[in-house]
């Protein structure tokens, strides 16, 4: 059950919740462990593999992707807007996500200084930094819902917030928000098939059901405490088809169930080609990826290897 403190009880129920059993038109989820069928997950990561072997690889540029500097070395390490603009003039397949001198500010505040970022498809990247460094406002601007005070931001070669880039990009924020009169599951068919997806069901079947939520499907969202309702966020901005996930602090309010279940859906996503983009401070998804961007005071003072950082380091 909650506690006084809103927290998830280990049964993973609320107790504003009506804890009513889903309808009996619902799929049920295909049967699913706390870890990953490693075959099923090896075959998508050779065939994965095999993909970008047959392609011709871009030159990797490693000014900024180097060795960590030493910690009185944290600097500013944005690549220059000229090595940025070079990225575009490649052959292939366009950047999964490219921001050219982006910046916000709010009068004579600035919320984000300019910053040049270039991600490719199938990267998975950690976002660190303190309440206030510009994550929200960054990740906010490239799904489009937020407009820069300066500079562009690209998702799969398309304008942020533009059709194609929302087509491509999945936005998860971290205060989610949901229709006072939807249930679980009416919400995800409305995602659903807002997207164009007509075989939905299994796959939100297997989402609540993964998340510990499919017994909750016919309840709202808007009676669920903070980690039932981070989790029915999750399962919305998964269930619709997309090449690029933008997170906000996901781990935030979830237990330990809910953390090891996202952090497996992770993974599937990482091994299926898909680009994360994450900001977190959550160390076990910083140790599984390969690069991280630090944030401080609105500037970008790290991007480089995730491997060995201090993070309280480059966010203090």
């Amino acid at each position: 059950m909650t506690g006084k403190d809103g927290k998830d009880g280990k049964d993973g129920k609320d107790s504003k919740g009506s804890g009513a059993k889903p309808r009996a038109e619902h799929r049920k989820p295909t049967a699913r462990t706390t870890s990953v069928a490693q075959s099923a997950q090896q075959q998508r990561a050779m065939a994965l593999e095999a993909k970008r072997a047959a392609a011709p690889s871009a030159p990797k540029d490693t000014g900024s992707r180097g060795a960590q500097p030493a910690a009185t070395e944290v600097a500013a390490v944005a690549a220059p807007a000229t090595e940025a603009r070079k990225k575009r003039e490649r052959k292939g397949p366009p950047p999964a996500l490219e921001a050219i001198g982006l910046a916000k500010s709010y009068g004579d505040v600035p919320a984000l200084a300019a910053i040049d970022l270039v991600v490719e498809p199938g990267d998975a990247v950690v976002l660190i930094g303190h309440n206030g460094s510009g994550k929200t406002t960054f990740l906010r601007m490239a799904s489009g819902l937020l407009d820069p005070s300066e500079g562009t931001v690209d998702v799969a070669g398309h304008i942020a917030g533009s059709l194609g880039a929302r087509a491509a990009c999945s936005y998860l924020a971290d205060n989610p928000t949901f229709y006072d009169d939807l249930s679980v599951w009416e919400h995800l068919e409305y995602v659903a098939r807002l997207h164009g997806r007509t075989d939905w069901e299994q796959d939100a079947a297997d989402l609540l059901g993964m998340l510990g939520l499919y017994h909750r499907a016919d309840d709202l969202p808007v009676t669920f405490s903070r980690g039932l309702r981070q989790k029915t966020a999750i399962a919305l901005g998964l269930i619709r088809p997309f090449d690029v996930l933008l997170v906000d602090e996901p781990f935030v309010g979830l237990d330990a169930s809910g953390k090891a279940a996202l952090l497996e859906l992770f993974d599937e996503y990482r091994a299926k080609g898909t680009t994360l983009v994450v900001a977190t401070h959550e160390l076990e998804f910083v140790h599984r990826v390969s690069r991280c961007v630090a944030l401080r005071d609105g500037s970008l003072v790290y991007d480089g290897p995730a491997e060995g950082i201090d993070v309280l380091e480059l966010v203090s």
